[in-house]
């Protein structure tokens, strides 16, 4: 036979049709055997025109015979091709590929190493269940293999095999296997892949087993831990940042332990990594958490390795390291009150720096370094760059609230107003009057100011209500303020901000209690273009105005402009047990994100995912709406981290006490009476029918719901004593199995409000009102006027996989009604638990 020629084809273009496709099988089943001369550079030219074929998207898998019977040969570089064709194609084809696992196993025997590693690691990634036998054998072969490259590919193997089938992985006591194997295991590549695999397989099978449960406490018992720090300079970066999460989560059983772990780390502070150097910081400051004065000292130690990263390194970096130093900032500004220069923008700094680092100014400023950073952020109101600028002006306000001695600062504000820059005015506009709620004191200097700008260069709808609320509050002194607000009303047609106009129907008022001649006319036609708004805020308060008038202006005045008393404090946007949640995330995305970790892990937003029969047909959180914010999400499960403590006890106060009604207006010019009932007539009233006391809480009267043309409200059941678990945790694999294996404990028919189907215009919405009665959504679809939910929820204190209630839920938007299937792992609370769900639906859109 004549040797075969070795030539060099042309590079690979997009074939024209099966023709082409068709030659590449017919040469490489010429070539399929062939030991002739220049055969093998043949077959690796041919090789890569297959790669670059499949790379592009076009489907080769017809040469999926061909391609495995070429692979017979020594030529590694053949053999990756050939693995990483046969790894594309065998999910999207099983069949075929069964024809790999003869070569693939016998790969897995060969002499070199590289070739045993790359074919087992072949053979795992074929993630086909039908082939699962055949991968223990090579697995537990390659975790007792002489080659280290060999053992770290089957410990990643066995977390693969996991994915594939549980049962399997387990039965085969892999998990015994890779941990006997990471405690003494010379090689560090091959501990930190044991490592890896190990904790997620234990994570993920310790939902559904107490035994792997308990074997994940023991990957935290100190032996281990202690054995991992020993060598943990013997790791890679990713290893380190490995051992150091798992360190983060041990609790020692005494203090000489922390001090312990704590000088075995202190170099890795000095680490180049930043993602070293943070797990590092997460680790101190985890062990000190419940030692004050050792924590205090933690800070001081720290600071120095944070302000080095973030002076070097890219953006990126310096962003995320500055991310958490700035969470650290926040917890304790005074320790960082000294260190303020390193928190100067620099010219190169990208936008999203300079803002954390206005924040952190703002944070450290104290008497000592108040007159520097005013200073330095008074610069930055020039910036070219439009929201730095807006946000060094907020930052002076911020400190001009927080400060004894505001005189330089708030010479400082009003200064901005004379930049006549409109961005510059708005914002300025917004802090003076805040400035002006907590030290009533400077009005003089301030509406001498203020009383110079021209309504119409006041861009923004919280400019012009700061502007209004001014002219409103200081009218007696401010000569043009009936004047500016007549002109403010002709133009209430023109006027977009419903927020304006609020506050121009309240100013307006005002201004007639102090000077009532020249506001008459003004406020006659504000109520007057108020009453017949199209936004139903500002029609009920130009009718609330009219009405108080109408009875007595006295009284008027007195409700709508009492004597207020200084601003003490303002309401923080975070309450301090999120803050503490983001702390004890340190080092992950929820720093990065100034959130906890459920507000963007949600299962409403994460990816696709498929489920069987019905399920199947759904995705996760799937909308054709992606407007939603990360900030409007919000977990049922910790919705009382979003209230303050007093927010909390008012609103137990709102549920236990009774509330207001109030008779509904009439619209023909008649005075109205409103009639309040107190919470003790109401209680007593309870008492006395023998109605129970859980019942307080009034509905709005049907003529409210008439008159807003909403409906009759329906009254919801009463509550169970049901009580529901707020930190329930349930994956889609283990939805699937539990649909799919417990009966239908009730089906019902539920009656949607009017106002919850106007509503449901996508599926988000209810996903979010259930959460906040901690029924969570795993799976959600649909388009008006259909729309499938797959709810679950957990009952409070139940073990650990059991006393789940699982729900589809078909709503019909046309004829109001919500078909309802529900299933439960205890079918004697099913009851109890319908009587939860629809007491949730039937709240949906009223409260």
């Amino acid at each position: 036979m004549a040797p075969v020629q070795s030539q060099r084809l042309p590079p690979p273009s997009q074939p024209s049709g099966k023709g082409e496709v068709g030659e590449l099988k017919t040469q490489l089943r010429q070539l399929a055997g062939s030991r002739a001369l220049g055969a093998e550079d043949l077959k690796r030219e041919l090789y890569k025109k297959v790669i670059s074929y499949m790379t592009i998207g076009i489907d080769v898998s017809s040469l999926f015979s061909e391609m495995v019977m070429c692979s017979a040969t020594s030529d590694i570089v053949l053999k990756k091709m050939c693995y990483l064709y046969v790894g594309n194609y065998a999910k999207v084809h099983p069949d075929l590929a069964l024809l790999t696992i003869n070569f693939l196993q016998k790969d897995c025997q060969d002499e070199d190493p590289m070739i045993r590693g790359l074919a087992l690691r072949s053979l795992c990634s074929l993630r086909v269940k039908n082939l699962v036998e055949y991968l223990v054998g090579p697995l537990r072969t390659g975790l007792q293999d002489s080659n280290s490259y060999v053992r770290t590919v089957a410990a990643i193997g066995a977390l693969k095999l996991y994915h594939i089938s549980p049962s399997t992985c387990i039965d085969s006591d892999f998990p015994v296997a890779l941990k006997a194997l990471m405690m003494h295991d010379p090689d560090a590549k091959v501990v930190a892949s044991c490592l890896s695999s190990l904790q997620e397989i234990l994570t993920l099978e310790g939902n559904a087993s107490e035994e792997a449960s308990k074997e994940r406490e023991l990957l935290l018992s100190k032996p281990v831990i202690y054995f991992l720090l020993n060598r943990i300079r013997e790791f890679s970066e990713w290893a380190q940042c490995l051992v150091l999460d798992l360190v983060s989560k041990y609790v020692p059983s005494e203090s000489s332990e922390i001090f312990d772990i704590m000088n075995l780390l202190e170099d890795r502070l000095q680490h180049a990594n930043s993602a070293v150097v943070l797990a590092t910081i997460h680790v101190f400051l985890h062990l000190t958490i419940s030692m004050a004065d050792v924590h205090q000292q933690v800070y001081e130690r720290i600071k120095a390795p944070l302000l080095t990263l973030v002076g070097s390194g890219s953006s990126e970096q310096s962003f995320a390291v500055l991310s958490h130093l700035h969470l650290l900032v926040m917890r304790a500004p005074i320790l960082f009150s000294s260190d303020y220069k390193h928190f100067y923008c620099r010219y190169s700094d990208p936008s999203y720096v300079k803002k954390l680092k206005l924040e952190m100014l703002t944070a450290v400023a104290n008497e000592s370094n108040t007159y520097e950073i005013v200073t330095e952020l008074s610069e930055y109101a020039a910036n070219v760059d439009v929201l730095i600028a807006r946000e060094s002006i907020r930052a002076v306000g911020k400190i001009a609230l927080q400060q004894y001695d505001v005189n330089a600062i708030v010479d400082r504000l009003l200064q901005f107003l004379e930049m006549e820059k409109d961005y510059v005015t708005a914002e300025t506009l917004v802090l003076v009057k805040d400035l002006l709620r907590k030290y009533p004191q400077w009005s003089q200097d301030c509406i001498a100011v203020v009383g110079n700008v021209s309504s119409k260069n006041v861009e923004g709808p919280k400019a012009k209500a700061a502007l209004v609320w001014m002219l409103g509050e200081y009218s007696q002194d401010m000569l043009d303020a009936p004047y500016i607000l007549e002109s403010l009303i002709d133009s209430w047609d023109e006027e977009d901000s419903a927020e304006v106009r609020l506050h121009l129907l309240t100013a307006v008022t005002k201004c007639f209690f102090k000077r009532p001649p020249e506001t008459q006319k003004a406020l006659g036609a504000a109520l007057a273009a108020g009453l017949t708004d199209a936004h139903q805020d500002v029609h009920d308060r130009a009718l609330f105005y009219y009405r108080l008038l109408q009875h007595d202006v006295s009284v008027a005045e007195r409700v709508i402009n009492p004597p207020k008393q200084a601003v003490s404090v303002f309401a923080d946007t975070q309450s301090s047990e999120v803050k503490d949640r983001i702390f004890d995330e340190f080092n992950s995305l929820s720093v990065i994100y100034q959130e906890p970790s459920y507000m963007f892990i949600d299962k409403e937003h994460r990816g696709p995912f498929e489920f069987s029969e019905d399920i199947g047909a759904l995705a996760t959180g799937a909308s054709s709406d992606n407007s939603v914010l990360r900030s409007q999400r919000v977990e049922a499960s910790d919705n009382d981290l979003l209230l303050s403590a007093s927010e909390k006890e008012e609103n137990r106060g709102i549920a236990t006490n009774g509330s207001l009604s109030y008779s509904a207006p009439d619209y023909n010019g008649s005075s109205t009476a409103l009639v309040s009932h107190s919470p003790s007539t109401t209680a007593n009233t309870s008492a006395a029918s023998g109605a129970p006391s859980t019942a307080s809480i009034s509905q709005p009267s049907i003529e409210i719901d008439d008159l807003l043309g909403l409906g009759p409200v329906m009254t919801p059941t009463p509550i169970p004593a049901l009580k529901l678990n707020s930190k329930t945790v349930l994956d889609p694999a283990t939805f699937q199995r539990k649909w799919g294996q417990l009966p239908i404990a009730l089906t019902q028919d539920y009656s949607l409000t009017a106002q919850g189907v106007a509503s449901l215009t996508s599926p988000q919405v209810l996903l979010r009102h259930m959460q906040g009665h901690l029924i969570q959504c795993i799976a959600s679809g649909g388009q008006p006027p259909n729309f499938k939910f797959f709810f679950f929820a957990q009952k409070s204190e139940a073990p650990s996989g059991a006393g789940f209630f699982l729900v589809e839920c078909l709503v019909n938007t046309s004829s109001s009604k919500a078909h309802v299937k529900v299933k439960a792992d205890e079918a004697s609370l099913s009851q109890d638990f319908a009587a939860l769900f629809q007491s949730a639906l039937l709240k949906f859109g009223v409260s």
